[in-house]
């Protein structure tokens, strides 16, 4: 092999290893942010979790207020009732079926 060859074999040789570096940093990256995602997501999750759970105690609280007969609350809580009692209307006839 002339010496010509030889150090353009070197050349690419060190090509390759400097773009075998950048591939497993990228890897190594993509992998750490794949975790993070997944970490946000759980957290998200768990947030999303926690605001349904306060916005269920919140109407519990104000259909509480409204029994208690609190301002506006009242039409409001006269209202539920009578949604949930035509929902249990629904569900006795079907089971009557």
């Amino acid at each position: 092999m002339s010496g010509l060859g030889y150090e353009e074999l070197l050349i690419l040789n060190r090509k390759l290893d400097e773009l075998l570096d950048r591939y497993n940093n990228l890897k190594r990256e993509v992998s750490e942010l794949k975790n993070g995602n997944r970490n946000l997501k759980t957290a998200l999750q768990e947030k999303e979790d926690k605001l349904n759970e306060l916005e269920l105690k919140y109407e519990r609280i104000k259909l509480s207020g409204a029994l208690l007969g609190e301002g506006e609350n009242a039409d409001e809580a006269k209202k539920k009732i009578t949604e949930l009692v035509r929902e249990i209307d629904r569900c006795v006839a079907l089971l009557n079926r």
